[in-house]
């Protein structure tokens, strides 16, 4: 199964987290066996569509020298997954995101199977983890937030149940709204 590029998805089954999915026409015929992987990065509405594929993609999803006769379908049913994601968890600091009163973040690639369901900030001068509010979907907010690089710990459940991962220096100082920060590990 390879990765085939960047797709949208119904906005009734997306969590905006950049998440991988894996997809299985059900058109034995003229469809592959082990399906196309695809990094959801947006939602968008189709015509009684879950999920809006390139081109590329929904070709993918055919067997060798059937992708014209799947392309004649139009729309396929699909069944789909979530699957390990093998990106680096990423921190997207929100547009919204006002230095240094207010802090938004998305995290991004946080591993097709887990769920990240906590979120806090390091506060230094007091010795103490401060708990970030869940805004929406994968938006985690809190108002004030510590002075100086931020580190992160996040509460992960998963297949292997729940756990905490503390993340450092995941934004510097003087951050930015809009920018994007590599975190350098994979929750997977």
């Amino acid at each position: 199964m390879e990765l085939a590029m960047v797709h949208a998805i119904s906005s009734l089954i997306f969590v905006p987290t950049m998440e991988v999915i894996c997809l299985l026409c059900k058109v034995p015929q003229l469809c592959t066996e082990d399906g196309v992987r695809i990094v959801v990065t947006d939602y968008g509405k189709g015509d009684k569509t879950d999920f809006i594929l390139s081109t590329r993609a929904y070709s993918r999803l055919a067997r060798p020298n059937a992708a014209l006769d799947l392309s004649a379908y139009g729309m396929v049913d699909i069944e789909y997954r979530r699957i390990p994601c093998y990106y680096n968890l990423m921190v997207k600091v929100h547009e919204h995101s006002r230095f240094p009163e207010y802090l938004a973040s998305v995290m991004l690639y946080q591993a097709g199977q887990n769920d990240i369901t906590a979120a806090e900030v390091w506060q230094a001068d007091c010795q103490q983890w401060r708990g970030m509010r869940k805004a929406y979907s994968a938006v985690w907010d809190m108002a004030n937030p510590p002075a100086g690089a931020l580190n992160f710990r996040v509460q992960v459940s998963g297949s292997a149940g729940l756990k905490k991962v503390q993340l450092t220096s995941v934004i510097p100082g003087e951050w930015k709204a809009g920018a994007v920060y590599d975190i350098t590990i994979q929750l997977t």
